[in-house]
C-alpha cells in the first residue's frame, strides 16, 4: 500500500512538473513571437533610416549636377551672345567696305578707307576667343558605389562584442582615485559604450564566496575611466569591463586586482571619556554623558546636594563665557567591558583610534564643527593615562585649536606648547611616517604645512583626539596625497616647521 502511494505521489509530482514545463514553453513561445516582432520592427526602422539617408544623398548629389549644368549652360550662352554680337558688327563692316569700293573721288575714298581700317582694328570679332569657355564633360560628377554596395551586402546582424582587455600597466591608484584603462582586442566600430564594475576585497585573488557585490558604472564612452572619492577600507579592488553595442553586451574582461593600501580606523568608544558621544568616525562633546553612572567615592563625588548633570551644564556654560576649563566629571571608574584600558576621565576628554600605526607612512583628516570651541588632534603611545591629556606627556604629540575668546593654534608635546602664527584650517590632515620619525600636520584643503614633529617612535602610535563643546569628524581610509608626498621630498620646506618640542620618546 505504501509503495503504491509513493508511486502515485511521484507520478503526481511528475505531472505537476510537466504542467509547469508546458506553461513555461507556452510562455517562451509567446516571448519568441513578441521579440521577433520587435526585432522586425527595429529592422524596418534601420532600413527606413538607410533609405532616408540614400534618398537625401541622391537629392543632394542630383542638385549638385543640376547646379553644374546651369553654370556651364550659362557660360556657353554668354559666349554665344558675345559671338553673335561680334558677327553682326563684322557683317556691318563688310557691307560698309563694299560700299566704299564704289567711291570715285580719291580723297573721299582714302577717308573712307581709314575709317574702315580703324573700325576693323577695334572690331570685337578679332578680340573674342573661338574656344568654348567650358567643356561639355560631366565625368567629374559621376559616382561609383561598388565599395558601398559591397559594404551593404556585408550588412548582417550585430555580433556579440568581444571582451575588452584591461591595460594593467596604464592603471593608476593615487589620491584615493583609481584610473582604469582598457582596449578592445580588435577594432569594432559598433561599440556603443562600456560598463565598468568594481568591488572591494581583502583577497589578492578573486573568490566566489565571501565577496562583496559588484558596483557598476554604465555608459562610459571612452576606453578610460577614473573612480574618484573612494574610501580605501579594504586591501584590494577588483575591476572588470564589458563592451556593449546597441543590441547586446559582450563578455566581461578578465578581472584585475589593484592594491588599495590605506590606514583605516574607527574611534574607540569603549575607552573614551563619558562626556564624549562616539559613533565610528564622529565624536561630539556631550555634557550629559555621565548621567546615570555610579558615583565614585571620594572628594570628586561631593556635589553638595547638586544635580551632577546641572553641574556639568554649568561647567560647559563657564567655558563658553571664557571661564576656566571644565572640571572633572564623576564617572564610573570600572574598566570597559570590551576594552583593555580604563575610560578617560577627569579633564581628559579624549578618544583614541582603535588601530595603531606600527610602521610605514599613513594619512588621515579631521574636520571640526563650526561651533567647536576647543580640540586637539595628534597621536599617542598606548600608555596614555586616563587622566592624561594629549600633548602634556612625553609620549603624545598634537596640535591644539582654541576658539574660546580668540582663535589660536599651537603644537604640544611633553607639556610644552609652541604657538603657531598660522590660520586655522577647517580641515586638518595628519601625516605620520613611523619609520622616519615624523608627524606632520597640514591644511587638508591647500596642503599647506602647519607643523612637523621629528622624533624616534619606539612604540605603536594610536590616533588621538580631545574635544570640549563641539564635534569632530574623522576621515580614514585615505592614501597619502600626492601633494604631501611631493612636500615630503623637499626637506628645506619642512625644516622651517620643526621646533624645540622635538625629542626622542
Amino acid at each position: 500500500m505504501e509503495a503504491l502511494q509513493r508511486i502515485v505521489s511521484n507520478l503526481a509530482n511528475k505531472n505537476g512538473e510537466i504542467h509547469n514545463f508546458i506553461d513555461m514553453l507556452n510562455h517562451t513561445i509567446k516571448n519568441v513571437q513578441v521579440n521577433s516582432s520587435n526585432a522586425i520592427s527595429e529592422l524596418d526602422e534601420e532600413f527606413d533610416g538607410l533609405y532616408s539617408i540614400l534618398d537625401e544623398m541622391k537629392g543632394s548629389m542630383a542638385s549638385t549636377i543640376q547646379q553644374e549644368e546651369a553654370r556651364k549652360v550659362q557660360a556657353l550662352q554668354d559666349q554665344l551672345s558675345q559671338c553673335s554680337n561680334a558677327l553682326e558688327s563684322s557683317e556691318e563692316l563688310l557691307e560698309l567696305a563694299a560700299q566704299s569700293l564704289d567711291i570715285k573721288d580719291p580723297v573721299e575714298f582714302l577717308k573712307a578707307a581709314r575709317q574702315i581700317k580703324e573700325r576693323v582694328t577695334m572690331a570685337s570679332a578679332f578680340r573674342i576667343s573661338l574656344k568654348p569657355t567650358v567643356s561639355d564633360s560631366m565625368t567629374h560628377l559621376m559616382v561609383d558605389f561598388a565599395l558601398e554596395r559591397r559594404i551593404l551586402q556585408a550588412v548582417n546582424f550585430l555580433p556579440v562584442p568581444k571582451a575588452p582587455e584591461i591595460d594593467l600597466a596604464a592603471c593608476l591608484v593615487a589620491d584615493n582615485c583609481i584610473t582604469v584603462s582598457w582596449r578592445m582586442p580588435e577594432d569594432d566600430g559598433r561599440i556603443d559604450h562600456f560598463v565598468l564594475e568594481y568591488r572591494k576585497t581583502n583577497f589578492g585573488l578573486p573568490r566566489v564566496k565571501d565577496e562583496q557585490p559588484w558596483e557598476l558604472i554604465d555608459y562610459i564612452k571612452a576606453t578610460e575611466y577614473t573612480l574618484s572619492g573612494l574610501k580605501f577600507d579594504t586591501k584590494y579592488m577588483n575591476l572588470r569591463v564589458q563592451a556593449c553595442n546597441k543590441a547586446v553586451a559582450g563578455e566581461y574582461s578578465d578581472p584585475v586586482t589593484l592594491e588599495t593600501k590605506a590606514f583605516v580606523f574607527s574611534l574607540d568608544s569603549t575607552s573614551s571619556h563619558l562626556n564624549l558621544k562616539v559613533e565610528d568616525t564622529y565624536v561630539e562633546w556631550d555634557p550629559t554623558g555621565g548621567k546615570g553612572q555610579e558615583k565614585v567615592k571620594g572628594k570628586e563625588n561631593k556635589s553638595g546636594g547638586q544635580n551632577p548633570l546641572l553641574k556639568s551644564n554649568r561647567r560647559c556654560s563657564s567655558l563658553r563665557s571664557g571661564g576656566p576649563s571644565p572640571k572633572r566629571t564623576p564617572v564610573n571608574t570600572r574598566s570597559s567591558v570590551r576594552g583593555s584600558r580604563d575610560r578617560f576621565t577627569g579633564e581628559s576628554y579624549t578618544v583614541l583610534g582603535d588601530s595603531a600605526v606600527e610602521s610605514g607612512q599613513h594619512y588621515w583628516e579631521v574636520r571640526a564643527q563650526k561651533d567647536c570651541k576647543s580640540y586637539s588632534v595628534g597621536v599617542t603611545y598606548r600608555n596614555l593615562g586616563k587622566f592624561d591629556q594629549l600633548g602634556k606627556t612625553n609620549s603624545s604629540w598634537c596640535i591644539h585649536i582654541n576658539n574660546w575668546l580668540q582663535t589660536t593654534i599651537s603644537a604640544k608635546h611633553n607639556n610644552k606648547t609652541k604657538t603657531l602664527d598660522i590660520t586655522v584650517p577647517d580641515r586638518i590632515g595628519v601625516y605620520c611616517d613611523f619609520d622616519g620619525g615624523q608627524l606632520t600636520f597640514y591644511n587638508a584643503n591647500s596642503k599647506e604645512l602647519l607643523y612637523t614633529f621629528r622624533t624616534k617612535f619606539t612604540q605603536p602610535l594610536l590616533p588621538g583626539f580631545m574635544i570640549w563643546c563641539g564635534g569632530l569628524t574623522v576621515s580614514t581610509g585615505l592614501q597619502v596625497p600626492s601633494a604631501v608626498k611631493t612636500l615630503q621630498k623637499g626637506e628645506n620646506v619642512l625644516s622651517g616647521s620643526t621646533g624645540s618640542l622635538n625629542n626622542t620618546a
